[in-house]
C-alpha cells in the first residue's frame, strides 16, 4: 500500500513539501489554520483543511492517526509546533518529522518524542557557504551534527592523482564512497582510478575534516 503524508503548515517549507509529494502522486492531506494558505493548496493537496492543530480533539476528527507520516512545518510558533508534535505522538502517528527553528527548539522536540527534526534553514545556509567557500563544492548534505557527504568536482589539484594516490582515508579520515563521471558513476572505486578533471567525489566524513579537504581544493 502507498504511504499517505499529512504536512501541517503551508509556508513555504511545508507548501514546498506538499507541492513535491503531489508531484510524485503522493496522497497528502495538507493543514493550516490560514484560510488563505488552504484555499492556495486546495487544488494541489489530495485534501486540503483548515484546522488548528494544536487541538487534540481536532486531530482525532480528521483521524491523524491513521496516517503514515506527518511532517509539522510550522513556522513562526514554536509554542504552536511543540505542542503539535506532543499530540501527534501521544495520538500514536507512526513518523513525525518536525521543523525546528532553533538548536533549542530541536532539543524540545527530540525530547518529546520527534522521530525526525530538520533544520531546513541552518541547512540551506551551510549548503551556500559551502558552495560559495569552494567553487569545488557542489552539494553539501548533513548526516548527523559532526558528519556529512560533499560532492567536490575535481579540478587542478586533484586530476591526474589515482585515489590511492590522495589517500584521503589516512591524510584527513575521509572517504571517496562514489565517483561520478558523465552518467558513470563508480562506487566504491578501485583505489587504482585516476581522477579525470570534471569528475565528481562523493566524500563522507567529519566536518571538520572535510572542512580541510575543502581548503586544500578552494582554488581549483
Amino acid at each position: 500500500m502507498e504511504k499517505e503524508f499529512v504536512v501541517i503548515g503551508l509556508g513555504r517549507f511545508g507548501g514546498s513539501i506538499v507541492r513535491e509529494l503531489n508531484a510524485l502522486g503522493v496522497d497528502v492531506m495538507a493543514i493550516d489554520n490560514d484560510e488563505a494558505r488552504v484555499n492556495e493548496y486546495a487544488d494541489i493537496a489530495t485534501h486540503a483543511v483548515i484546522a488548528d492543530t494544536t487541538d487534540e480533539a481536532v486531530l482525532k476528527s480528521l483521524g491523524i492517526r491513521n496516517f503514515d507520516h506527518v511532517i509539522v512545518a510550522i513556522g513562526d510558533n514554536i509554542q504552536a509546533s511543540i505542542l503539535t508534535t506532543l499530540i501527534l505522538k501521544d495520538l500514536g502517528v507512526k513518523t513525525v518529522t518536525t521543523k525546528a527553528q532553533n538548536d533549542y527548539h530541536a532539543k524540545v522536540l527530540n525530547k518529546i518524542g520527534a522521530d525526525t527534526v530538520v533544520h531546513p534553514e541552518r541547512d540551506m545556509g551551510r549548503r551556500i557557504a559551502h558552495n560559495l567557500a569552494s567553487a569545488s563544492v557542489l552539494d553539501y548534505l548533513e548526516l548527523s551534527d559532526q558528519y556529512s557527504i560533499v560532492e567536490i568536482r575535481a579540478g587542478e589539484t586533484l586530476q591526474g592523482n589515482t585515489i590511492l594516490d590522495l589517500d584521503v582515508r589516512a591524510n584527513y579520515g575521509l572517504n571517496i564512497i562514489a565517483v561520478k563521471r558523465g552518467k558513470e558513476i563508480l562506487v566504491s572505486p578501485d583505489p587504482y582510478e585516476v581522477i579525470e578533471r570534471g569528475d565528481i567525489l562523493i566524500v563522507i566524513g567529519h566536518d571538520n575534516d572535510l572542512n580541510r579537504f575543502e581548503k586544500k581544493i578552494a582554488n581549483d
